[in-house]
């Protein structure tokens, strides 16, 4: 029996009618296409999860004592544990990603739902093990530059610090550099790319 795969798309950005919404309206196309269920969270139309103030905030409520989450918090939250693989979409600025990207991130990867510390010494629990993830970026600099100059900060920190510390495992990063610099018939190559990125990902 084949398994359905459920991915989430995250758009990280918070500018509409970019080039990112139209790579990520082609991933999700190929994986539609090719079987997928698909969702899709949009930060240029959807609410960005706001800074936390407390402690609280960092969190799943552990039982029913705890405050419980923001409603929009846990909407998301729910998604990302729905989902068996998670596609980022989002362009690189200053080195790494947006705000918006960093506050989905802070608000919804929360201690006791994607990872929990042992009671005592310095262990974890990384509550979504089995989950893949492929990160889709966009970037004006060089692929030379963005290594040398900025040592890869944006994927290292979401491939190692986020999604691996939480145990998704993160199976491909696409990097479409120079943007400013490239053609239409190049951008375009480029969607025809994330089309075919998102059929790989369904099967």
């Amino acid at each position: 029996m084949t398994t359905v795969r459920r991915i989430l798309v995250v758009i990280g950005t918070p500018i509409a009618g970019s080039l990112v919404h139209a790579l990520a309206d082609s991933y999700v196309e190929g994986a539609d296409g090719a079987g997928a269920e698909v969702r899709v969270i949009d930060l240029s139309t959807q609410p960005i999860p706001a800074h936390p103030r407390t402690r609280n905030e960092l969190r799943a409520p552990r039982d029913e004592t705890d405050l419980p989450l923001d409603p929009q918090v846990k909407e998301y939250v729910d998604a990302l544990l729905w989902a068996t693989h998670v596609t980022f979409v989002y362009p690189q600025w200053w080195g790494t990603y947006p705000a918006a990207l960093k506050a989905f991130i802070d608000g919804t990867f929360l201690a006791n739902a994607t990872f929990r510390y042992h009671p005592s010494g310095k262990g974890w629990d990384r509550l979504l093990t089995g989950r893949t993830a492929r990160l889709i970026m966009t970037m004006d600099s060089p692929t030379w530059w963005n290594r040398f100059a900025y040592r890869n900060a944006s994927e290292t920190s979401l491939k190692r610090a986020i999604l691996g510390y939480c145990g998704i495992r993160t199976t491909g990063i696409t990097r479409f550099s120079e943007v400013r610099h490239r053609t239409d018939d190049v951008r375009g190559t480029w969607v025809d790319t994330a089309r075919r990125l998102g059929t790989r990902d369904a099967s």
